[in-house]
């Protein structure tokens, strides 16, 4: 697959083994090729050193740009107070990407959207170690430094990031040996609210789904009006109107919702891409609804994609 409309290069998908997650992301295959499914393409951009580490999501660049590294979210303290002490996933999230990444080349490559509020690229980084391609955000994310998530505008590749996110949650290490970042307990609102502004996953039973004309709510108590609830806006489902019907059937089902906490009218995730969404199903061995899962490959590489390691769980593809 090819970026249209350009002569650029471009990162782009080939094939692989489907993946085996524990986790079915909502999707049905009969619309895995629709608008809701971001495809793994990739814009191919410049080559350029990195030279200091600002945090553990974030680099500087030899030409004085900074980078956040869209779609791994490294970990922060939940305790915000000026003089709280240093957060020991934090610290290791940043020593990896330093050991990763300092002092050399990175290959930039972008998804749709190419720069935050701030001012900072939005990009995948990439490096060649020992005639090995490695993917930054994969590398985090399969050793438990960082949670996969999307932007609007960012969301390509998010089966991917979620594939080696869950080499992590399986074999509990790194941050998902930490308590503080266990999914949250959908009735234990209080405790949810007092994660207001951060990213969450929270899981439940979904008690009731519910439509306006605006927006499909999962509302996972008896109460919307206190209750944690996710919203799915209208426009995710006009684009595919297949996704009504897989948010309608989740009514009575065990799902996880991963997000920023909101406040409207109790604890609130918005749902940005279907992605955000996952069935609980059997906790070792669920079946997945996810569709086949592709790798990032270069059209500017000509020996083949090589392995930097077997996958250290079925379904988890080191890119």
């Amino acid at each position: 697959m090819r970026v249209a409309g350009n002569w650029k290069r471009s990162i782009c998908v080939a094939g692989i083994a489907a993946l085996a997650l524990p986790l079915a992301l909502l999707a049905l295959p009969s619309a895995a090729q629709g608008p809701h499914a971001a495809p793994c393409t990739l814009q191919a951009g410049e080559t350029r050193a990195v030279v200091p580490i600002i945090d553990a999501e974030t680099v500087r660049l030899d030409d004085d740009r900074e980078v956040r590294l869209i779609g791994a979210l490294a970990p922060r303290s939940p305790d915000m107070r000026p003089d709280a002490a240093a957060w020991p996933p934090e610290q290791q999230a940043e020593a990896a990407l330093r050991e990763l990444v300092l002092g050399n080349s990175v290959e930039l490559a972008y998804a749709q959207a190419r720069r935050d509020r701030y001012g900072r690229l939005l990009a995948h980084l990439f490096l060649n170690r020992n005639g090995q391609r490695l993917w930054v955000q994969g590398e985090l994310l399969s050793n438990g430094h960082a949670r996969a998530y999307g932007l609007p505008g960012s969301f390509q590749c998010i089966a991917e990031l979620l594939a080696h996110e869950q080499v992590a949650r399986e074999a509990g290490t790194g941050l998902w040996a930490n308590a503080a970042y266990a999914p949250q307990r959908a009735f234990r609102t209080r405790e949810i609210l007092r994660q207001r502004n951060t990213y969450q996953i929270v899981e439940g039973r979904v008690v009731h789904v519910a439509t306006t004309k605006s927006r499909t709510y999962l509302n996972f108590g008896r109460d919307w009006r206190s209750d944690f609830t996710a919203g799915i806006g209208a426009r995710l489902i006009k684009k595919d109107p297949d996704l009504a019907t897989t948010l309608a059937s989740l009514e009575g089902k065990r799902v996880e919702v991963r997000g920023w906490i909101e406040y409207r009218n109790g604890p609130f995730i918005e749902v940005e891409d279907p992605s955000q969404i996952a069935i609980v199903e059997d906790r070792t061995h669920p079946k997945s609804i996810v569709p086949k899962g592709p790798s990032l490959s270069s059209e500017k590489s000509a020996p083949p994609h090589k392995r930097k390691r077997p996958a250290k769980k079925p379904g988890a593809v080191d890119l």
